[in-house]
């Protein structure tokens, strides 16, 4: 399977509003159900100079989103913070994966990050396998981080520095 990324487009936003809204999706996440295709149109319109979106892509369909916005406090301008997505049909099919890379590569050779920051539920055990994997340490616990489907969530903090 050839997973193509990509620089996330405004006129993408019904494709990224329809990640948003799988069911592992929205317990992985902080985004709500019943995601509005309005609310993201605007929300990839207003991506800033410092905020990348990446897309996966899989024969022509998105089939998950990862955002990096850098820092823009000057003293922190060493620091991306990471957010992801993968439909819930393509979980565990490498899309994370390639998400992730891509954007370590970016961090490393062309913005000179040399820490990257996410935030992951405690109990996403297919993402923190794929996060330690790829370097990201877990730096401290979130209790009652979110709450999620009728009650309070722990997150763990974790980093990948260089």
């Amino acid at each position: 399977m050839n997973i193509e990324i990509r620089r996330v487009e405004p006129g993408d936003y019904q494709a990224v509003c329809a990640v948003h809204a799988q069911p592992n999706v929205l317990a992985g996440t902080l985004q709500l159900p019943f995601p509005s295709e309005e609310a993201w149109k605007e929300r990839l319109a207003k991506f800033g100079e410092r905020d990348y979106g990446l897309v996966a892509c899989v024969e022509g369909e998105i089939v998950g989103m990862l955002s990096l916005q850098v820092s823009t406090r000057l003293r922190r301008a060493h620091v991306g913070d990471l957010g992801m997505a993968v439909h819930d049909k393509w979980a565990g099919k490498g899309v994370g994966s390639a998400l992730i890379k891509a954007a370590i590569d970016l961090a490393d050779k062309w913005l000179n990050l040399s820490r990257l920051e996410l935030t992951v539920y405690t109990d996403n055990e297919p993402a923190l396998r794929l996060y330690k994997r790829l370097g990201f340490e877990i730096e401290g616990t979130h209790r009652k981080y979110a709450f999620r489907d009728g009650s309070y969530v722990d997150a763990y903090t974790m980093a990948r520095t260089r």
